[in-house]
């Protein structure tokens, strides 16, 4: 038990078809209701997708887990109705911290811009962003939370896949068209249908001790390299919120788990830190490892795989829950236009191509950080105090410290289902990037423009030109004009998109841009749209 927080308990119950021993067929099937579950099934509940959700516990994650949430998912979670409530919770911030040793090497902003709805991060503990979402599907039309259901096994048949599952009442089959695995780093569902999970496991241990303080501590991410405190190794320092501070720290290859984690072995390391006189609780401790790995393909048949199950980083840069939450973001959409036939299956090939792509980058980036936090060699080592000495006064410098570098969105640039520029533009808005937000009015209403984009296909123009939709096999594009339907206040929206007058951008149900053309062109904007589509 937590001194801060009192776990739910969610009540099991009895499907109808296990009462009534048919083998019932179900569009989506999901395993595992953590934040990636949760995240897909509220998706696909939004997009009027009926899913069960399959969990073996009845409860959210047992200690805080996960911490850090960039702004990306946090705008997908504002789409899905449940960012805002994670916000007011949460703890904001955008400055970090470096140390080495006893000072200070520089700090950096994660958002230098404002003009934002989200912030750039907030921290919380996994156990309120289940709780919230947990919430959120039992008011969702569609979503079946099916608590105490244990995968036994899983088949695929050419066109469906078959579940086994055990409960509290026994054993019963049920079917789906297809099926979300996201039940964690040691899948069970991976380890069924015998896929390959491939890459570096790192051997070094650090310890996770989260404590409940009153200190004048800054809200700001804190990262010490051989501070006096802890010679020889690092720390890092998080506020969440209920007083709560997510202390790391690391241990070396030799540690020994279990010893590291008992109190009397703990708390002298944070007496160390924060010194004698300063009166603390120990909420939660764990020791982990971690590795950098994904699995190697994202489609399995009937069967995706998301999160912690396709892809493990370590947790120096939050990549993990942020980046599967942008894994189901991608999924969802192709998978209600599939279900819908209006696009072939095909189409959910590119969740392989484009989480992939951006699974791999993460992987590159936290394999960087972990060499770099924990050098391998004298040399290394060395070389890295170096680059920190350094870092003090030449900024060059500072761009080679890593002490994780923090979760961005990976631009899907290779994606087959962009259309590429013709035509010139500046700014960051190229294909394949998840728009970025802005204020406009609505109506006379102040507002964002993620809240506008809506579920679909959007034509984003710049201009009050009367302009028509674009639709091919009843998936439509309609238009929102920059102007018109949408005014751009301080000219934030035009300058981010690079908005010119007849400017056009095509804007995916993900809230990512398909194309982009300096006048709107209806055969270039429909051979957009069908490559969108995979046809």
């Amino acid at each position: 038990m937590l001194k801060t927080y009192s776990y739910p308990e969610f009540a099991y119950r009895q499907s109808a078809e296990q009462r009534e021993g048919q083998v019932r067929r179900h569009p989506l099937v999901i395993i595992g209701a953590g934040p990636i579950g949760l995240t897909a099934a509220l998706d696909a509940a939004q997009r009027g997708i009926p899913a069960i959700v399959l969990d073996d516990n009845n409860t959210v994650s047992i200690g805080s887990r996960a911490v850090c949430y960039a702004k990306r998912p946090l705008e997908i979670w504002d789409r899905l109705g449940v960012g805002q409530r994670m916000v007011d919770k949460g703890v904001n911030w955008k400055v970090g911290k470096v140390f080495f040793q006893e000072d200070l090497v520089y700090t950096f902003d994660l958002l230098p811009e404002d003009r934002h709805k989200m912030p750039a991060m907030i921290n919380l503990q996994q156990y309120y962003l289940e709780e919230y979402m947990v919430e959120a599907c039992d008011k969702a039309p569609g979503v079946d939370l099916r608590w105490k259901h244990k995968l036994l096994s899983i088949a695929q048949e050419s066109d469906h896949a078959v579940l086994t599952i055990e409960t509290p009442d026994g054993i019963f089959k049920m079917e789906a068209d297809w099926v979300v695995a996201c039940d964690g780093a040691n899948s069970d569902t991976r380890r069924m249908i015998g896929a390959d999970f491939t890459g570096q496991f790192f051997q070094d241990r650090f310890l996770i001790a989260d404590v409940v303080m009153k200190a004048d501590f800054p809200t700001e991410r804190w990262f010490w390299f051989d501070p006096p405190f802890h010679r020889g190794q690092s720390v890092l320092l998080h506020k969440q919120c209920d007083d709560v501070w997510r202390i790391d720290f690391q241990l070396g290859w030799d540690a020994d788990p279990n010893e590291a984690k008992k109190p009397e072995n703990v708390i002298p390391r944070i007496q160390a830190m924060l010194g004698k006189d300063v009166e603390f609780e120990l909420e939660w401790v764990s020791v982990y490892q971690f590795a950098c790995r994904r699995i190697d393909q994202f489609r399995h048949g009937r069967i995706f795989f998301a999160g912690d199950a396709a892809h493990q980083v370590s947790p120096f840069g939050a990549r993990g829950a942020n980046t599967g939450v942008q894994d189901t973001d991608n999924l969802m959409w192709k998978l209600k236009l599939v279900l819908d036939g209006k696009a072939p299956e095909s189409l959910l090939d590119s969740y392989h191509a484009e989480r992939a792509f951006a699974a791999d980058d993460n992987l590159l980036n936290s394999t960087r950080s972990t060499d770099f936090i924990t050098p391998k060699s004298s040399t290394s080592r060395i070389l890295r105090d170096a680059v920190l000495e350094l870092a003090h006064h030449e900024t060059f410098a500072r761009r080679m410290v890593n002490s994780g570098r923090l979760s961005t969105p990976t631009p899907y640039s290779q994606s087959p289902l962009n259309t590429a520029d013709e035509d010139r533009f500046a700014g960051l808005m190229q294909p394949g990037t998840n728009c970025a937000d802005a204020p406009v009015r609505v109506g006379g209403q102040d507002g964002w423009l993620l809240n506008q984009l809506g579920e679909g296909f959007v034509l984003l123009t710049f201009g009050t030109e009367p302009l028509p939709a674009v639709e091919i096999g009843g998936v439509r594009a309609g238009v929102l004009r920059v102007g018109v339907e949408l005014q751009d206040p301080d000219g934030t929206l035009t300058q981010r998109y690079d908005g010119q007058p007849g400017t056009v951008y095509l804007i995916r149900p993900d809230q990512h841009v398909a194309g982009r053309w300096r006048r709107f062109d209806a055969a270039k904007i429909e051979a957009a749209l069908r490559r969108s589509l995979a046809l």
